[in-house]
C-alpha cells in the first residue's frame, strides 16, 4: 500500500507499481518455483488521512505487508509500536541485502530511527544555496561561489546590495506563510550549520546558542542590514513568489531543494510560472556551509536537510519473509532504473546515480556532494508543532520582535508541547 493511484496523486510511482514491480516481481518468482500474487492496495488521498489509514491498518494487525511511509512518521510509528526495525521482522536477509551498499548511511537514516532500520528510503534530496551567476558578474562577484561560512553568505549579500539596483540579494524562508519550507530550506539547515538539532538525546532545543544563532542571521538578513524583503516572508505565496522573482533575476540568492532545479526552473518540464530557458548556464548552486567552518552538525565544514518517503515492513505479515524480497525487489537497481524512466530524479542508491544522473550535473552534485553531509527531521508526533513554533520565531524576528523576546516566546510554546522536562536549555 502506498499513497499513489493511477490518473491521480503519484500517478507516475502507481503505474510503475502496477506495471512494472508486480509483473516483473510475479515472472522472477515463477522463475524461482514460486507462484505469488500481488496485490496493489492503491490511495490516493490527503496526506494526513494517508497515515490515520496506515496507522488503524497497523493498530489493529491488519494492513498490507509492505507499506509506503513519510518518513517523517517513521519515528512515531515506531514510538507507538505500530512498526519494527527490519530485521526483527524479516531476519538475516534484511541485514545481508546487498543494497544497503549502494545507499549511503545518511541516506538511511531517513527511514530509520534510534540507530535501527525500520524501513527502506525510497527517494533523496537535499538543500542547496542556489544564486544568479549573471547577478554576481554584475557585482564583480565569482560566477563559481562556495560560500565557507555564513559571513561568506552575508559578505556577498552586502556586495549584491551596493552594487545592483533592483534585486533582493538574499532569500532565507521565513515566516508561518510559508509554512514547512521555512523549517526545512530555512531554519533546520541553518541550526545545523551552528552545530545542533532541534531534536537529541530526548530532548527538544529551547534557549540554546544554536536557536539563538539561527535567529540572530534572520535578524541580520531582514532587519538589520535589509539584505533580504521582509515583506516577502508574510505573504501566502511567498515561497512561489520567491521562485518567480529568482527565474525573473530580481532575487541573487535562494536556499532551496534540488525540486527548485528539477522542477520549478526546469526549462522543459517547469511547474507554475518559473521555468528557466537559461537554467544552465545562469544558475549557480553551492553547498550550505557551517556558521564557520569544522562548528556545523558533526563537526562539518558544510550541511544539508534532506526529507523523503520510505517503505515498511508490516509485523502483523502472514510471510515477513516473502514480503522483504517483494520489498528488496523493489529497492533494486532495475527496479529504481525503470521507475527513473520520464522522470529525472534522485534515488538512494549511488549505482543508479551514477548511471542516471550523469546527465544532470546539478542533481549529480546532489547525489554526490550534499547526501553525505545531509541530515533529517525528527519523525516525531510533536514535530509538526514544534515546525510551526520555529516558524513563528522567525516570523517574530522578521517583523522587529527582538532575538530575546522571540527565544522567550518560543521556548514557552515548546514547554507546553512537550512538556519543560523534555526542552533542553543552554549550550
Amino acid at each position: 500500500m502506498t499513497n499513489a493511484i493511477a490518473g491521480g496523486k503519484n500517478a507516475a510511482e502507481a503505474d510503475w507499481i502496477a506495471n512494472w514491480v508486480i509483473p516483473e516481481f510475479t515472472a522472477a518468482q515463477k522463475e524461482a518455483g514460486r507462484q505469488v500474487k500481488v496485490v496493489f492496495e492503491a490511495q490516493g488521498v490527503d496526506d494526513e488521512d494517508y497515515k490515520t489509514k496506515a496507522a488503524l491498518d497497523f493498530q489493529s494487525g491488519k494492513g498490507a505487508d509492505v507499506v509506503g511511509l513519510d518518513g517523517i512518521w517513521i519515528g512515531e510509528f515506531a514510538q507507538a509500536g505500530y512498526i519494527e526495525p527490519l530485521e526483527e521482522i524479516a531476519g538475516d536477509a534484511v541485514a545481508s541485502w546487498d543494497g544497503w551498499e549502494q545507499i549511503p548511511e545518511s541516506v538511511q537514516q531517513a527511514a530509520s530511527f534510534d540507530g535501527e532500520r525500520f524501513g527502506v528510503p525510497q527517494g533523496a534530496d537535499g538543500r542547496v544555496i542556489y544564486y544568479n551567476r549573471d547577478i554576481f558578474k554584475q557585482a564583480g562577484l565569482s560566477a563559481d561561489w562556495q560560500p565557507a561560512s555564513w559571513a561568506d553568505i552575508l559578505e556577498a549579500a552586502r556586495t549584491l546590495k551596493q552594487r545592483v539596483d533592483g534585486v533582493v540579494p538574499l532569500q532565507l524562508n521565513a515566516g508561518t506563510a510559508m509554512g514547512e519550507a521555512t523549517t526545512m530550506q530555512g531554519f533546520l539547515p541553518m541550526l545545523a550549520g551552528a552545530g545542533e538539532t532541534i531534536w537529541s538525546d530526548g530532548r527538544w532545543a529551547g534557549d540554546t546558542d544554536g536557536i539563538r544563532d539561527v535567529l540572530g542571521l534572520y535578524k541580520t538578513i531582514y532587519v538589520d542590514e535589509e539584505l533580504g524583503d521582509p515583506i516577502l516572508q508574510q505573504e501566502a505565496s511567498g515561497r512561489d513568489a520567491s521562485f518567480q522573482e529568482f527565474a525573473e533575476a530580481r532575487i541573487a540568492i535562494l536556499f532551496e531543494g534540488d525540486y527548485f532545479w528539477r522542477s520549478v526552473i526546469n526549462p522543459a518540464e517547469g511547474v507554475g510560472t518559473a521555468p528557466m530557458a537559461d537554467r544552465d548556464t545562469t544558475v549557480g548552486y553551492a553547498k550550505i556551509p557551517a556558521m564557520t567552518p569544522g562548528d556545523g552538525v558533526n563537526g562539518q565544514d558544510f550541511v544539508s536537510m534532506s526529507g523523503g518517503t520510505a517503505r515498511v515492513l508490516n509485523p502483523n505479515s502472514a510471510s515477513p519473509e516473502l514480503a522483504w524480497e517483494l520489498l528488496a525487489f523493489m529497492n533494486s537497481s532495475e527496479a529504481f532504473k525503470a521507475r527513473a524512466e520520464g522522470t529525472l530524479s534522485i534515488s538512494p542508491r549511488d549505482d543508479v546515480n551514477e548511471e542516471l544522473l550523469a546527465s544532470d550535473p546539478m542533481l549529480s552534485f546532489v547525489s554526490q556532494e550534499v547526501l553525505p553531509i545531509t541530515s533529517y527531521r525528527p519523525g516525531l508526533a510533536e514535530y509538526p508543532e514544534v515546525s510551526v513554533l520555529l516558524q513563528q520565531a522567525t516570523l517574530d524576528v522578521v517583523t522587529g520582535i527582538s532575538v530575546d523576546d522571540a527565544v522567550a516566546s518560543y521556548v514557552s510554546a515548546l514547554e507546553s508541547i512537550v512538556g519543560a522536562d523534555a526542552v533542553g536549555n543552554g549550550n
